[in-house]
């Protein structure tokens, strides 16, 4: 009796599941298997709210399982020892995974197609289970990928996504594999208390939800920090509970700008995955090295990442990361560019904070995403630099987010929030911390140690010193 075995991994679904839809019609009896994989965990990106999120993922996959007459076989240890393990024990012909874009996944998939040759099994490697398009279906001439986003956008909208995939009705899984007990979301510590529910169910109530609301909106207000009218539906396209190809067809079925303008985010994540995928070095390397000599500022970068900074909106987006592990997109340009730009600090200290808290915390977009902030990405305009007041005053007039997330500034009404060292907001606002920088000073400092290629002037002690005497935000600019 043929047996298969689908290697789930960022794909932890029943609805629009390449994997196992093959899985299941090339065999008599399918294996749904995932691993604990403890080369994940050596690496680093096994972060407790990843953790937490996964361990509902896994429970309601194995429940959808289980109403189809299977269960979800979970294992620890290396992933292709664990694949080739099960593969022996259940005399499997076939092993299908979803393709990856990261070093580590590409080196996964050599040593998953060498073990299981030793065994006398045949490795499938499926593409489109984790991007709408799969990286490298559309190129320009003469190379491997698209550095920029509008033309590839072009090229993306113009070519067809693939079809939709019903969930199997059946899953028959062989007698006698043994798996480990689920993991509990309760036994993982140090979890951001407002983190998200994981898992399949909950990804595909909110993608109906959102599809039958609120995305017609999404256009004009995707932007606006304290409305929060964005999907919430990356810690599910992290994870694979749900199908970035079936939200596209979704979103186009319903049509309007707001779809069109939720469709473009998706493709913003194909892009980014798949220049990774031609550059894996873009995950730690800049993509575009433009001679930059980063700042040590271990005083500013303690203040970003416990959201102390002076500035209210920084503050905030850092202070919800905290809290939800998750952050609104502008909040995430934001802060990423205070760190990077106005304190001049390396990028891939940023993105590694980031990467410790956020459920959604994806390699492709998180890495890509800092450098294109930092400028040492695919942005054509390396040198922009979003200035959190201004930023404040455009996204949050009513200073509604901000008022959320730093209690400190409860008191402040609507626009003066977003500048509490003025005069009249200061004696409401007495425990809120004084700006760690000058803006003005240091839009000046980035743009001379760009533009000459060569480190910043001063050390932390002597940029606080000079805060101190010449202002706080007298000199800034959009």
């Amino acid at each position: 009796m043929p047996v298969s075995v689908a290697l789930l991994t960022s794909d932890l679904r029943l609805h629009d599941n390449p994997v196992l839809r093959a899985a299941v019609r090339d065999a008599d009896e399918v294996v749904p298997l995932f691993v604990r994989d403890s080369g994940i965990r050596r690496a680093g990106f096994d972060a407790p709210n990843r953790r937490a999120f996964l361990a509902d993922c896994l429970h309601d996959l194995d429940a959808g399982l289980r109403r189809r007459g299977g269960r979800l076989v979970v294992r620890s240890g290396d992933a292709v020892a664990a694949a080739r393990a099960v593969v022996v024990e259940t005399g499997a012909r076939e092993l299908h995974v979803a393709a990856g874009v990261s070093g580590y996944a590409l080196r996964r998939e050599e040593r998953l197609r060498t073990a299981l040759a030793s065994v006398g099994c045949a490795l499938h490697v499926h593409d489109a289970v984790v991007t709408a398009l799969p990286p490298g279906r559309v190129v320009p001439a003469g190379r491997d990928h698209f550095a920029v986003f509008t033309p590839y956008f072009r090229r993306w909208e113009a070519t067809g996504v693939r079809g939709v995939l019903p969930a199997p009705r059946a899953v028959r899984v062989p007698e006698g594999v043994r798996g480990e007990p689920l993991p509990q979301r309760k036994e993982v510590a140090g979890v951001s208390p407002g983190l998200a529910t994981g898992g399949e169910s909950v990804a595909r109530r909110l993608l109906s939800a959102w599809v039958n609301g609120p995305m017609d909106a999404y256009e004009s207000r995707h932007d606006d920090l304290s409305a929060d009218a964005t999907s919430h539906l990356s810690p599910y396209l992290h994870f694979g509970c749900l199908s970035a190809a079936e939200a596209v067809h979704r979103a186009r079925r319903r049509g309007g700008p707001g779809a069109e303008a939720f469709v473009r985010q998706l493709a913003w994540r194909d892009f980014h995955h798949q220049v990774l995928a031609a550059r894996p070095d873009a995950a730690h390397d800049d993509y575009r090295p433009r001679g930059d000599r980063w700042r040590a500022d271990e005083d500013g970068t303690a203040a970003w990442r416990a959201g102390r900074t002076g500035y209210p909106l920084v503050d905030a987006g850092m202070r919800q990361l905290a809290h939800e592990g998750w952050m609104h997109n502008r909040a995430r340009l934001l802060t990423a560019s205070f760190l990077a730009k106005t304190l001049y600090v390396d990028w891939r200290i940023g993105a590694a904070h980031f990467l410790d808290l956020l459920v959604d915390g994806d390699l492709a977009n998180n890495q890509l995403n800092w450098q294109w902030v930092a400028g040492t990405g695919t942005d054509t305009r390396p040198n922009r630099v979003l200035n959190p007041v201004v930023q404040g005053k455009r996204f949050d007039p009513r200073g509604d987010y901000v008022r959320r997330w730093v209690p400190e500034l409860a008191g402040l009404t609507g626009g003066t929030v977003h500048e509490p060292w003025k005069p009249a907001a200061r004696d409401a606002a007495p425990k809120y911390p004084e700006p760690i920088v000058d803006l003005g000073e240091a839009r000046t400092r980035f743009e001379r140690a760009r533009d000459l290629h060569r480190g910043p002037v001063g050390t932390g002690a002597e940029r606080r010193t000079r805060t101190r005497d010449r202002g706080r935000s007298g000199k800034v600019r959009a």
